[in-house]
């Protein structure tokens, strides 16, 4: 089961900044996979909604971007700002309070591990 767009949608920036404060830095694909592997594929992102974030995340100066040539290749990588690390630990926050608010509204009982 895969999650709908419409659930990531408010959450791929966050989802962003944090792979970039644990990996460093990172290039567009790389983020793709690693988000697979770590949801074990119930998260699966597009190139169609990463680039977009990635880029609005670099207009709002949250990350920075370093060009890399590999052989014939371009590579893109992409790291957090002095900003964008202030800024993740906001929208981790943010997105947390939201989850605990939404478990309250909707009723939902945790799982036992």
């Amino acid at each position: 089961m895969t999650y709908s767009p419409e659930l990531l949608k408010g959450t791929l920036k966050t989802i962003v900044l944090k792979l970039l404060t644990d990996n460093k830095k990172m290039y567009g694909y790389e983020i793709t996979q690693k988000v697979k592997e770590l949801t074990r594929d119930k998260i699966q992102i597009t190139e169609g909604a990463l680039y977009p974030t990635l880029h609005a995340l670099e207009a709002d100066g949250l990350v920075t971007t370093e060009v890399e040539y590999i052989g014939k290749r371009v590579r893109k990588y992409y790291s957090l700002s002095p900003t964008g690390k202030a800024a993740t630990r906001e929208k981790l926050k943010e997105l947390t309070n939201f989850m605990d608010t939404m478990i309250a509204l909707l009723e939902i009982k945790p799982k036992m591990a």
